[in-house]
């Protein structure tokens, strides 16, 4: 439990899945240093979306430093914090890591995907708390950035004030929206969707097929509050994801016929 955490005196780590130039990095920079007195930033050196809890092994990976506290990785999100904690800051681990802040939002099932809901899973795994954040957007405009930055601190404060368990991590979505028509903070569930990726086929030079896996193919909703929900209420979604995959009711239903 990290509840009464000082966020004052606390040490954060951020990273994020965007990249190290990232505009949501800065974003997430400038409110982890109005809440702690020391922040640590250790993020990929090139961008990373769709890299899910990915480690690198088969390659080495390269350290930047860029200034005080700030590095750049040549990996994943999920390398940056495992590099962070049990390299760069072994002898003093942070109290909090952030990761985010993400553009586009991650939810449904697009938290399984994201880098930047893994790197908040690492922390977790190395049990130090963690909270990812993303900001929706249409990816036709801007992002409104002004939005995370505006309610971030506020949603951190009040989530470490509360605590959760070390199994547990949070995943905070800013809906698509300007900060004064933002409805509100909504506690929901994680939802799912029917949905797929297009295939995009197209051919080069050497008249040789090749593929980009394009956009999500969103089609209905599942019922339910969820994620998706809030968003569409223009409401600050946030949901605690769990480190344990156990379906329990499975499992006791599978003891039953095969024990």
């Amino acid at each position: 439990m990290i509840a009464g955490m000082d966020l004052s005196q606390a040490r954060i780590l951020v990273t994020n899945d965007d990249g190290i130039n990232a505009p949501g990095l800065k974003v997430l920079e400038k409110v982890a240093k109005s809440l702690a007195k020391e922040v640590w930033t250790v993020a990929p050196e090139t961008e990373q979306s769709g890299a899910g809890h990915s480690l690198t092994l088969t390659q080495p990976l390269r350290m930047r430093r860029l200034s005080k506290q700030r590095y750049a990785v040549s990996g994943s999100p999920t390398d940056c914090v495992l590099f962070a904690i049990c390299n760069l800051m072994t002898d003093n681990p942070p109290d909090l890591v952030l990761s985010g802040v993400n553009r586009g939002a991650n939810i449904g099932d697009d938290v399984t995907y994201s880098g930047t809901v893994a790197a908040a899973m690492e922390a977790t795994i190395l049990e130090i708390p963690a909270i990812a954040l993303s900001q929706q957007t249409n990816s036709d405009k801007v992002a409104h950035w002004p939005t995370a930055a505006h309610h971030a601190p506020d949603v951190v404060r009040r989530l470490v004030a509360a605590g959760w368990s070390s199994d547990v991590f949070m995943n905070v979505n800013f809906p698509d929206c300007a900060p004064a028509d933002v409805a509100g903070v909504s506690v929901v569930a994680q939802g799912r969707r029917k949905a797929g990726y297009e295939i995009r086929e197209l051919v080069d030079p050497r008249l040789l097929k090749y593929y980009w896996i394009g956009p999500a193919v969103s089609r209905e909703q599942r019922p339910g509050n969820t994620d998706y929900q809030a968003m569409d209420r223009r409401e600050i979604a946030v949901t605690p994801l769990h480190m344990d995959l156990t379906h329990r009711g499975a499992l006791r239903t599978l003891k039953k016929k095969l024990q």
